[in-house]
């Protein structure tokens, strides 16, 4: 039991050493508990995140309105903990959606090599060639019901949302695949390995008990680092219209509304700018210091 608690408390020490990661998990930390708690806001406030009143429009910070009204009288401070929630959980499931699809895409490469290896790299190279965000513009754009989709389905107001981690997820598996495909490669060369086969193992279990579990470093960072991207990338499509859809509010789409009212009350695009960039950096810098702190090659 000694060495498990050792090796945890190496990598707790190493990853608390890097301070700006740190401070990053300290932010998202605080961030996501108040994103998940936007509704005990809204009833504590007593507001209604769809109800407006123009009779309160612009209205400055007080007891009521933390951070102010909006152009409708909606209550700013609300609406950006629920536009964190959609952010977040975007995010949050299109990186997991493609690290899970990048990580079999590379695992499948890396161990068996030959034509498979050619094939998945060809594939992957060519996903990666495409330009990606008129790409993501030109799939956001799309009619679903032309694709036969029913029509309650697309007419839900999940549907953009799911549409967008969906979207994401399908070219931004990239990345991962080739992370873990290399990693594969190098795994593949190592005595467990060799020794494993040698004893009669299957592929499967070769991958699911002694490749595998060596790759969750690799995973866990790079599915981190692009948690911040692809946020961002959400925070772009909504901005062009075309990312999450009213009635749900997230980052990108309150700073849409607030262009036409920038001059008039600019905080409204300072929020939400605001936010966008401290939560992507964060993401970045927590990155970093996982990737010092589950690399045990690591010299301070």
């Amino acid at each position: 039991m000694t060495a498990p608690l050792s090796v945890h408390g190496n990598l707790k020490s190493r990853f608390f050493r890097h301070s700006l990661a740190s401070i990053s998990l300290f932010i998202l930390a605080v961030l996501i508990v108040l994103s998940l708690s936007a509704p005990l806001f809204e009833w504590i406030l007593s507001v209604d995140m769809q109800s407006t009143n123009l009779f309160q429009r612009f209205q400055p910070p007080s007891f009521a309105h933390p951070l102010g009204t909006d152009e409708l009288g909606r209550d700013t401070f609300v609406r950006l903990l629920l536009g964190g929630r959609v952010s977040l959980i975007v995010g949050l499931s299109a990186a997991i959606t493609a690290a899970v699809i990048g990580t079999f895409v590379g695992l499948i490469a890396g161990y068996f090599g030959g034509w498979v290896d050619d094939l998945l790299m060809r594939l992957t190279d060519s996903v990666i060639a495409l330009p990606f965000l008129p790409l993501l513009i030109v799939l956001a754009a799309m009619d679903l019901t032309k694709l036969g989709l029913p029509q309650a389905l697309v007419e839900n107001d999940n549907i953009s949302l799911l549409r967008i981690v969906v979207i994401i997820s399908l070219v931004g598996w990239t990345t991962a695949a080739r992370l873990v495909r290399g990693r594969t490669l190098a795994l593949r060369s190592e005595l467990f390995v060799k020794a494993a086969v040698a004893l009669g193992a299957s592929p499967v279990t070769i991958i699911g008990r002694h490749i595998l579990p060596n790759l969750s470093s690799t995973i866990i960072v790079a599915t981190t680092l692009s948690t911040g991207n692809i946020i961002l990338l959400e925070s772009v499509l909504s901005f062009l219209g075309l990312g999450i859809q009213p009635p749900w509010p997230s980052w990108g789409n309150l700073l849409t509304n607030a262009q036409e009212t920038i001059w008039q009350s600019p905080e409204l695009a300072f929020y939400p700018g605001i936010l966008i960039f401290v939560t992507v950096i964060a993401f970045n810098f927590l990155g970093d210091g996982l990737q010092d702190a589950l690399d045990v090659k690591s010299v301070r």
